[in-house]
């Protein structure tokens, strides 16, 4: 039952990719840049790509880390280790449903799901600063503080199934789980690049069909959730 599964990692991080939260901010940062550059798309590129690698970095070391107060803490108990698996899979659960409940009823800032509302403001005069791909990695430094309210769910879940192995051990699942987290990441900043399309449209995409996304987040999570519970993987 403790048994580490590719499926595990794959859909807790596929839920984290698909959250609205991260891809809002990027969108926001290619505007900035935009704004300040209109013509110069290589600077888009390389503040996406910059952005990217900035949140990619700061929530390896935040798994790292989560992964360490598991073992520090949780597994010092031998007794406790499998209510801590079923508490990882209730944990899911309810993210799903909260998620689920965000696609049926979307509230603008829901606790769980979205960054509260109170950061907005805050993090919206940090994105206005930049003008450069420096400046873009440099925000991702700060925005990965503003994001953990609404995308370190998963992330929990997944850093407590990882600190059943050794510690060398769980960074090529951290180091993949991330790649899956930064993909629409990546995705939106190279059709951008191309041309295929541009930030507002992406922006507006986001906006559209934001109720999807909560649904698709809370059913990979709910599902992942029931079957950690019930012991089938």
């Amino acid at each position: 039952m403790l048994d580490l599964t590719l499926g595990k990692i794959t859909a807790l991080a596929a839920a984290d990719a698909v959250n609205p939260c991260a891809l809002a901010v990027l969108t926001l940062i290619l505007i900035a840049i935009l704004t300040a550059n209109p013509e110069n798309k290589k600077r888009v590129l390389l503040a996406g790509l910059s952005f990217t690698a900035s949140v990619y970095i700061l929530y390896l070391i935040y798994g790292l880390i989560l992964i360490q107060f598991f073992k520090t803490f949780i597994h010092a108990v031998d007794s406790i280790k499998i209510y801590l698996y079923y508490g990882l899979g209730g944990l899911s659960i309810i993210l799903g449903i909260l998620n689920i409940k965000d696609s049926i009823s979307y509230k603008i800032g829901s606790m769980g799901t979205e960054m509260p509302l109170f950061l907005r403001p805050k993090l919206k005069r940090l994105i206005s600063k930049v003008t450069s791909p420096t400046g873009a990695f440099i925000a991702g430094i700060f925005v990965t503080l503003f994001l953990l309210p609404c995308t370190i769910g998963p992330y929990i879940v997944a850093s407590g199934i990882l600190s059943y192995l050794d510690i060398l051990k769980t960074l090529p699942w951290l180091l993949y789980y991330n790649v899956i987290f930064v993909l629409p990441m990546l995705a939106i900043t190279f059709i951008i690049y191309i041309g295929y399309t541009t930030v507002e449209n992406v922006s507006g995409w986001k906006d559209k069909h934001i109720r999807l996304l909560h649904l698709i987040a809370g059913i990979l999570l709910a599902l992942i959730g029931i079957l950690m519970v019930f012991g089938i993987v």
